[in-house]
C-alpha cells in the first residue's frame, strides 16, 4: 500500500494512525537486523504523533494529506530530536536547533518520522557503510552494495519499514539506491527544495549547485505527493524559488532514448530495461526516438573534476577536525588520483563558466525532447568492496554512472523507476530526465512506465 492510500484510510477511519505506526515498528523489528537500514528508531515519538492524529480525527478536525504516513529521514537531514551525523562518528552528538524546512512541511501534512536512514560518511561513496552505524545490506543480494548515499532510506522503503524516505542527490544519491532497491526516487530540479539544514555554512559551490533533497517511495504517485509538499521557497534558503508544480502534463510528448551513453557500453539487462521503458512510453502515446543530448561527456567529466577539486582540501592534513572512515578516505583518494584536479583559478573558473554552455545545449535539445530516457547505471550493482579495489575501479564506476552525474552537473530533475527483474532476480530500472523545472514532466513519464511495468516492493530481505 502506498503513502497516499495509507493516509486516505487513516483520514477515513478505516485505519488508525497508531495501528499504521505499530505495523511499521513491527516490520522494523523483523527486517532491520538483516539489512541495517534504520540507524535510530523513533518508536515513542512516532506513537505520540500517531495518537495525536487519531485524536484530531476523532474530534472531527481536518488532518493533512500524509496523515499517519511513516517516513524515514537520512542522517544528514536536520531533526531537532536526533543528531545529524552524516554517518560520521565526529558528529554523533550534533543535534540541530531546527528541523529542515521540508521536514516541517511534511510534519504539518501529518507525516510521522519513524527512523533515520543510514549513509556513508559525508555521502562520499556509492555504497552505504560507515564506522558509526556499520553496513546497510542490499535486500535483493547482500553480497552487492545497496548504492549510496541515501542507501538506508531506499532500503527502508523497499523492505516496508517506511512508506517514504527522505534523502538527497549530489551524484546520484537518490536514484542509484532506488535503482538498487527496486523503488522510485525523484531528484528534483536544482533550487526547488530547501536545504537539509537551516544552519548556514560556507558550502563548496558544487554542493550548492549539484545537491538537492528529494523523496524515495514505492510508487511514483507518492513521489509526486511528497514533492508537492516539500518544494518551494522558505525565506531562509536563498537558492530556492517557488515554481508551480502542475498535477498533469499536457505538453510535447517526445522522448529521447539514450541506449548507450557515449557508446561506452551497457550490460544486456540494462539495454533490456531501457527497451521495456521505451515500449511502455510508446504505448502510452509518447513519441520515442533514439537520440543523445549534446555535450554529455563534458557534463560527466566536469561533474567529477569539480566535485573532487572542491573536496580535495578536506583530505589534506588539518582539513577535517577528525578522520573519516578508512573506506571513505580510501575511496576519495583513489578517485582523486584518477581525476584531473583543477589546480589553477583559470581552470576552476573555466569549468564553472562552461557549465552554462552545456546547460544551454541541453535546454535546446529538451525543448524538442522534454524527456530523456536512459540508464541509472550501465551495469548491475557491484559486489561489496569493488569501489575500494584500486583507483581504476573509481573510474569504472564513474563511467557506469555517466548519465547519472550529468544530471547533477546540469541541475535537472530525474525520476528513477523500476522496470522488472533481471535473470539473476535483481531489480532493473531506468531514469527519466526532465528539463529544468520540469519535475512534473519527468513524473508524468515515470507514471506511464510504472503503469505498464508495475512495482517490485515491498520485499523481504534475502
Amino acid at each position: 500500500m502506498g503513502a497516499r492510500e495509507l493516509a486516505r484510510r487513516v483520514r477515513s477511519g478505516e485505519l488508525t494512525a497508531v495501528a499504521v505506526i505499530e505495523a511499521h515498528l513491527a516490520r522494523i523489528d523483523a527486517v532491520n537486523p538483516a539489512v541495517g537500514a534504520a540507524t535510530v528508531v523513533f518508536a515513542d515519538r512516532a506513537r505520540e504523533l500517531a495518537a495525536a492524529i487519531d485524536a484530531r480525527i476523532a474530534a472531527g478536525e481536518e488532518v493533512g494529506p500524509l496523515a499517519g504516513v511513516p517516513i524515514s529521514v537520512k542522517e544528514n537531514i536536520d531533526l531537532t530530536w536526533s543528531a545529524s551525523t552524516q554517518g560520521w562518528t565526529f558528529l554523533a552528538g550534533a543535534v540541530p536547533p531546527e528541523n529542515a524546512t521540508f521536514v516541517d512541511r511534511l510534519l504539518a501534512a501529518g507525516a510521522i518520522p519513524i527512523a533515520r536512514g543510514n549513509m556513508p560518511d559525508f555521502g562520499l561513496r556509492w555504497d552505504t557503510v560507515n564506522d558509526l552505524f556499520g553496513r546497510t545490506n542490499n535486500p535483493w543480494d547482500p553480497e552487492r552494495v545497496p548504492g549510496g548515499s541515501s542507501g538506508g532510506d531506499a532500503v527502508a522503503v523497499a523492505t516496508g519499514m517506511a512508506a517514504i524516505g527522505l534523502g538527497n542527490d549530489y551524484g546520484g544519491s537518490l536514484r542509484l539506491p532506488a535503482y538498487a532497491a527496486g523503488v522510485c526516487a525523484l531528484r528534483p530540479s536544482a533550487g526547488r527544495v530547501p536545504a537539509p539544514s537551516l544552519v548556514v555554512e560556507p558550502l563548496p559551490l558544487s554542493l550548492q549547485m549539484f545537491a538537492v533533497n528529494g523523496p524515495i517511495a514505492r510508487h511514483v504517485d507518492d513521489l509526486d505527493l511528497a514533492f508537492s509538499l516539500m518544494h518551494g521557497a522558505d525565506g531562509r534558503d536563498p537558492l530556492v524559488v517557488t515554481v508551480p508544480h502542475p498535477s498533469t502534463y499536457e505538453g510535447v510528448r517526445r522522448v529521447a532514448v539514450v541506449r548507450d551513453p557515449l557508446g561506452w557500453g551497457v550490460e544486456p539487462q540494462v539495454a533490456e530495461a531501457i527497451e521495456r521503458a521505451a515500449s511502455a512510453l510508446a504505448a502510452a502515446g509518447w513519441e520515442v526516438v533514439d537520440a543523445e543530448p549534446p555535450m554529455l561527456e563534458d557534463a560527466a567529466v566536469m561533474w567529477r573534476q569539480l566535485s573532487v577539486t572542491e573536496m580535495v582540501g578536506a583530505f589534506r592534513p588539518g582539513g577535517l577536525p577528525a578522520p573519516l572512515s578508512d573506506g571513505a578516505t580510501r575511496y576519495f583518494l583513489d578517485n582523486a588520483s584518477e581525476t584531473h584536479v583543477l589546480e589553477s583559478g583559470d581552470e576552476y573558473g573555466g569549468a564553472w563558466a562552461q557549465r552554462v554552455v552545456v546547460a544551454a545545449a541541453w535546454a535546446r535539445f529538451q525543448s524538442e525532447h522534454p524527456i530523456v530516457l536512459g540508464p541509472v547505471s550501465t551495469r548491475r550493482m557491484p559486489r561489496i568492496g569493488v569501489d575500494l579495489s584500486g583507483p581504476a575501479a573509481t573510474t569504472e564506476l564513474w563511467r557506469d554512472h555517466r548519465l547519472l552525474v550529468a544530471v547533477n552537473f546540469l541541475g535537472l530533475p530525474s525520476v528513477a523507476v523500476p522496470t522488472g527483474l533481471d535473470d539473476e532476480g535483481l531489480p532493473t530500472g531506468v531514469q527519466l530526465i526532465g528539463p529544468a523545472n520540469g519535475d512534473h514532466i519527468a513524473l508524468a513519464a515515470a507514471r506511464d512506465v510504472e503503469a505498464a511495468l508495475g512495482t517490485l516492493t515491498p520485499v523481504d530481505p534475502r
